[in-house]
Protein backbone atom coordinates (compact mmCIF):
# COMPACT_ATOMS: atom_id res chain seq x y z
CA UNK A 1 0.00 0.00 0.00
CA UNK A 2 1.74 3.55 -0.69
CA UNK A 3 1.51 6.24 0.86
CA UNK A 4 -1.54 8.06 -0.27
CA UNK A 5 -3.62 4.86 0.31
CA UNK A 6 -2.37 4.86 3.63
CA UNK A 7 -4.39 8.11 4.53
CA UNK A 8 -7.91 6.10 2.82
CA UNK A 9 -7.76 3.79 6.20
CA UNK A 10 -9.20 1.22 7.01
CA UNK A 11 -6.99 1.64 10.01
CA UNK A 12 -5.35 4.77 11.82
CA UNK A 13 -2.02 5.65 10.30
CA UNK A 14 -0.02 6.22 13.29
CA UNK A 15 3.51 7.82 12.27
CA UNK A 16 6.10 7.39 15.25
CA UNK A 17 8.40 10.24 13.79
CA UNK A 18 11.89 9.50 13.54
CA UNK A 19 14.94 11.90 13.13
CA UNK A 20 17.73 10.06 11.74
CA UNK A 21 18.91 6.82 9.89
CA UNK A 22 19.07 4.96 13.45
CA UNK A 23 15.90 5.75 14.70
CA UNK A 24 14.03 5.62 11.52
CA UNK A 25 15.94 1.37 11.55
CA UNK A 26 14.28 1.32 15.74
CA UNK A 27 10.85 2.26 14.39
CA UNK A 28 10.44 0.26 11.41
CA UNK A 29 11.49 -2.60 13.55
CA UNK A 30 8.62 -2.42 14.67
CA UNK A 31 6.05 -2.86 12.22
CA UNK A 32 5.12 0.17 10.78
CA UNK A 33 3.72 0.86 7.68
CA UNK A 34 5.37 4.23 6.36
CA UNK A 35 8.04 6.72 8.42
CA UNK A 36 8.16 10.49 9.16
CA UNK A 37 10.61 12.81 10.42
CA UNK A 38 9.87 14.90 13.33
CA UNK A 39 11.76 18.68 11.59
CA UNK A 40 12.85 19.31 15.37
CA UNK A 41 14.18 16.18 16.43
CA UNK A 42 16.00 16.25 12.90
CA UNK A 43 17.25 19.61 13.42
CA UNK A 44 18.48 18.77 16.98
CA UNK A 45 20.63 16.06 15.72
CA UNK A 46 22.26 18.55 13.48
CA UNK A 47 23.25 20.83 15.94
CA UNK A 48 20.64 23.34 14.79
CA UNK A 49 17.14 24.79 16.44
CA UNK A 50 13.80 23.88 14.87
CA UNK A 51 12.12 26.41 13.33
CA UNK A 52 12.93 27.13 9.87
CA UNK A 53 16.96 27.44 10.47
CA UNK A 54 18.25 24.07 8.99
CA UNK A 55 20.21 24.67 6.00
CA UNK A 56 18.18 22.87 2.87
CA UNK A 57 21.20 20.67 1.89
CA UNK A 58 21.96 19.37 5.29
CA UNK A 59 18.62 18.24 5.93
CA UNK A 60 18.01 16.64 2.51
CA UNK A 61 21.05 15.18 3.33
CA UNK A 62 19.87 13.38 6.36
CA UNK A 63 16.44 12.42 4.53
CA UNK A 64 18.64 10.81 2.15
CA UNK A 65 20.51 8.61 4.98
CA UNK A 66 17.47 7.67 6.55
CA UNK A 67 16.00 6.58 2.81
CA UNK A 68 18.83 4.24 2.49
CA UNK A 69 17.34 2.22 5.09
CA UNK A 70 13.91 2.89 4.56
CA UNK A 71 11.95 -0.16 3.28
CA UNK A 72 8.70 1.89 3.85
CA UNK A 73 7.29 5.08 2.18
CA UNK A 74 8.85 8.27 4.07
CA UNK A 75 7.64 11.61 4.36
CA UNK A 76 9.21 14.35 5.57
CA UNK A 77 8.64 17.47 7.90
CA UNK A 78 9.24 20.43 6.20
CA UNK A 79 8.82 22.60 8.55
CA UNK A 80 7.23 26.17 6.22
CA UNK A 81 9.63 25.13 3.66
CA UNK A 82 12.12 27.20 4.20
CA UNK A 83 11.28 30.10 2.24
CA UNK A 84 8.41 32.54 1.87
CA UNK A 85 8.93 32.33 -2.07
CA UNK A 86 6.78 29.47 -3.33
CA UNK A 87 9.16 29.05 -5.97
CA UNK A 88 11.99 28.46 -3.67
CA UNK A 89 9.74 26.28 -1.59
CA UNK A 90 9.12 23.78 -4.70
CA UNK A 91 12.87 23.77 -5.04
CA UNK A 92 13.42 22.76 -1.74
CA UNK A 93 10.89 20.40 -1.61
CA UNK A 94 11.86 18.53 -4.97
CA UNK A 95 15.31 17.91 -3.26
CA UNK A 96 13.66 16.10 -1.06
CA UNK A 97 11.79 14.13 -3.37
CA UNK A 98 15.35 13.60 -5.23
CA UNK A 99 16.39 12.21 -1.43
CA UNK A 100 13.72 9.66 -1.46
CA UNK A 101 10.86 10.92 0.44
CA UNK A 102 6.70 10.92 -1.00
CA UNK A 103 5.32 12.58 1.32
CA UNK A 104 5.85 16.09 3.27
CA UNK A 105 4.06 18.24 6.34
CA UNK A 106 4.04 22.13 5.63
CA UNK A 107 2.90 24.18 7.95
CA UNK A 108 1.12 28.05 7.48
CA UNK A 109 2.73 29.05 10.92
CA UNK A 110 1.86 32.54 11.90
CA UNK A 111 1.90 33.77 8.25
CA UNK A 112 -0.81 34.23 5.96
CA UNK A 113 -3.13 30.44 5.02
CA UNK A 114 -2.41 32.52 1.47
CA UNK A 115 1.19 32.23 1.48
CA UNK A 116 0.68 28.20 1.93
CA UNK A 117 -1.87 28.03 -0.50
CA UNK A 118 0.67 29.47 -2.73
CA UNK A 119 3.08 27.03 -1.56
CA UNK A 120 1.13 24.11 -2.24
CA UNK A 121 0.39 24.65 -6.03
CA UNK A 122 4.18 25.52 -6.50
CA UNK A 123 5.36 22.23 -5.27
CA UNK A 124 2.20 20.70 -7.62
CA UNK A 125 3.17 21.95 -10.36
CA UNK A 126 7.04 21.29 -9.60
CA UNK A 127 5.74 17.63 -8.78
CA UNK A 128 3.90 16.99 -11.91
CA UNK A 129 6.63 18.62 -13.90
CA UNK A 130 9.07 16.03 -12.40
CA UNK A 131 7.10 13.42 -12.61
CA UNK A 132 6.75 12.22 -8.94
CA UNK A 133 3.79 12.32 -6.70
CA UNK A 134 4.29 14.08 -3.32
CA UNK A 135 1.66 14.01 -0.51
CA UNK A 136 0.78 17.50 0.59
CA UNK A 137 -0.20 17.10 4.31
CA UNK A 138 -1.11 20.91 4.96
CA UNK A 139 -0.74 21.60 8.83
CA UNK A 140 -2.73 24.36 10.48
CA UNK A 141 -0.91 25.82 13.56
CA UNK A 142 -4.39 27.61 14.88
CA UNK A 143 -4.35 25.88 17.80
CA UNK A 144 -0.88 25.60 18.14
CA UNK A 145 -0.43 29.15 18.16
CA UNK A 146 -3.36 30.27 19.53
CA UNK A 147 -4.38 32.27 16.24
CA UNK A 148 -8.20 32.59 16.63
CA UNK A 149 -9.26 32.36 20.29
CA UNK A 150 -13.04 31.30 21.06
CA UNK A 151 -13.80 30.22 17.12
CA UNK A 152 -10.38 27.88 16.12
CA UNK A 153 -13.13 25.10 14.48
CA UNK A 154 -14.01 28.04 12.01
CA UNK A 155 -10.51 29.24 11.08
CA UNK A 156 -9.38 25.70 10.73
CA UNK A 157 -12.16 25.21 8.25
CA UNK A 158 -11.95 28.07 6.30
CA UNK A 159 -8.37 27.45 5.88
CA UNK A 160 -9.45 23.80 5.14
CA UNK A 161 -11.08 25.09 2.19
CA UNK A 162 -8.32 26.89 0.57
CA UNK A 163 -5.94 24.96 1.21
CA UNK A 164 -7.83 21.83 -0.44
CA UNK A 165 -8.65 24.16 -3.66
CA UNK A 166 -4.69 24.70 -4.05
CA UNK A 167 -3.89 20.83 -4.35
CA UNK A 168 -3.36 19.78 -0.40
CA UNK A 169 -3.95 16.09 0.01
CA UNK A 170 -4.37 16.22 3.93
CA UNK A 171 -5.08 18.44 6.82
CA UNK A 172 -3.36 18.51 9.84
CA UNK A 173 -4.80 20.17 12.58
CA UNK A 174 -1.66 19.81 15.22
CA UNK A 175 -3.11 20.89 18.86
CA UNK A 176 -6.24 19.77 18.72
CA UNK A 177 -7.46 17.59 21.11
CA UNK A 178 -11.18 18.37 22.04
CA UNK A 179 -13.78 15.35 21.24
CA UNK A 180 -16.21 17.60 19.62
CA UNK A 181 -13.75 19.82 18.01
CA UNK A 182 -12.00 16.73 15.83
CA UNK A 183 -15.62 15.65 15.04
CA UNK A 184 -16.52 19.40 13.15
CA UNK A 185 -13.27 18.91 11.54
CA UNK A 186 -13.52 14.96 10.40
CA UNK A 187 -16.96 16.58 8.91
CA UNK A 188 -16.47 20.02 7.87
CA UNK A 189 -13.64 19.02 4.67
CA UNK A 190 -12.83 16.21 2.77
CA UNK A 191 -9.05 15.73 3.64
CA UNK A 192 -8.04 12.91 5.44
CA UNK A 193 -7.76 14.58 9.43
CA UNK A 194 -3.83 14.36 11.00
CA UNK A 195 -3.43 14.96 14.87
CA UNK A 196 -1.14 15.19 16.78
CA UNK A 197 0.07 13.15 20.13
CA UNK A 198 -1.38 15.33 23.39
CA UNK A 199 -1.72 13.84 26.72
CA UNK A 200 -5.32 15.06 26.83
CA UNK A 201 -5.61 13.64 23.14
CA UNK A 202 -8.30 10.89 23.36
CA UNK A 203 -6.86 7.17 22.40
CA UNK A 204 -6.57 5.39 19.22
CA UNK A 205 -9.66 3.67 19.54
CA UNK A 206 -11.79 7.11 19.71
CA UNK A 207 -9.56 8.50 17.60
CA UNK A 208 -10.62 5.99 14.73
CA UNK A 209 -14.20 5.91 15.79
CA UNK A 210 -13.75 9.76 15.25
CA UNK A 211 -12.47 9.23 11.77
CA UNK A 212 -9.28 10.58 12.41
CA UNK A 213 -7.04 8.99 9.68
CA UNK A 214 -3.41 9.58 10.95
CA UNK A 215 -1.95 10.59 14.05
CA UNK A 216 1.79 11.55 14.47
CA UNK A 217 3.85 11.78 18.00
CA UNK A 218 5.83 15.03 16.19
CA UNK A 219 8.93 15.93 18.51
CA UNK A 220 7.72 13.86 21.21
CA UNK A 221 9.49 11.00 21.10
CA UNK A 222 12.43 12.91 19.97
CA UNK A 223 12.20 15.16 23.31
CA UNK A 224 12.14 11.85 25.57
CA UNK A 225 15.41 10.62 23.90
CA UNK A 226 17.13 13.40 24.85
CA UNK A 227 15.29 13.44 28.22
CA UNK A 228 16.50 9.59 28.67
CA UNK A 229 20.33 11.10 27.28
CA UNK A 230 20.07 13.80 29.79
CA UNK A 231 19.53 11.74 32.86
CA UNK A 232 22.16 9.06 31.65
CA UNK A 233 24.69 11.74 31.33
CA UNK A 234 23.96 13.38 34.52
CA UNK A 235 23.72 10.09 36.35
CA UNK A 236 27.54 8.89 34.83
CA UNK A 237 28.75 12.39 35.75
CA UNK A 238 27.73 12.30 39.44
CA UNK A 239 27.90 8.33 40.16
CA UNK A 240 29.68 6.98 37.24
CA UNK A 241 28.08 3.43 36.72
CA UNK A 242 25.07 4.05 38.59
CA UNK A 243 21.75 3.38 37.68
CA UNK A 244 20.93 6.02 35.51
CA UNK A 245 22.80 4.94 33.18
CA UNK A 246 21.96 1.56 32.44
CA UNK A 247 17.96 1.27 33.54
CA UNK A 248 16.21 1.66 30.51
CA UNK A 249 18.93 1.06 28.16
CA UNK A 250 18.21 -0.95 24.75
CA UNK A 251 20.79 -4.07 24.70
CA UNK A 252 23.88 -3.52 22.41
CA UNK A 253 23.15 -6.51 20.61
CA UNK A 254 19.69 -5.40 19.71
CA UNK A 255 20.72 -2.20 18.63
CA UNK A 256 23.68 -3.61 16.45
CA UNK A 257 21.56 -6.74 14.90
CA UNK A 258 18.57 -4.00 13.69
CA UNK A 259 21.85 -2.17 11.83
CA UNK A 260 23.69 -5.25 10.67
CA UNK A 261 19.95 -6.67 9.22
CA UNK A 262 19.24 -3.36 7.45
CA UNK A 263 22.56 -3.18 5.98
CA UNK A 264 23.13 -6.81 4.49
CA UNK A 265 19.55 -6.91 3.43
CA UNK A 266 21.19 -4.06 0.92
CA UNK A 267 23.59 -6.29 -0.07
Amino acid sequence: MNFRQLHQGPGLLKIANVWDAGSAVLVQAQGVPALATTSAGLAWALGYPDGNHLPIDEHADALRRIARVARVPLSADSEAGYSDDPATVADNIMKFAAAGVVGINLEDGSASPTLLCRKIEAIKTAATRAGVDIFINARCDVWLKNLAPGRSVEEVLLRARDYTAAGADGLFAAGVTAVADIEALVGGQPLPLNVMARPTLPGLDELQRLGVRRISAGSAIAEAAWGRAQRAAAGFLAEGAGSELFEGAAPYPQINGALTAVNSAQG
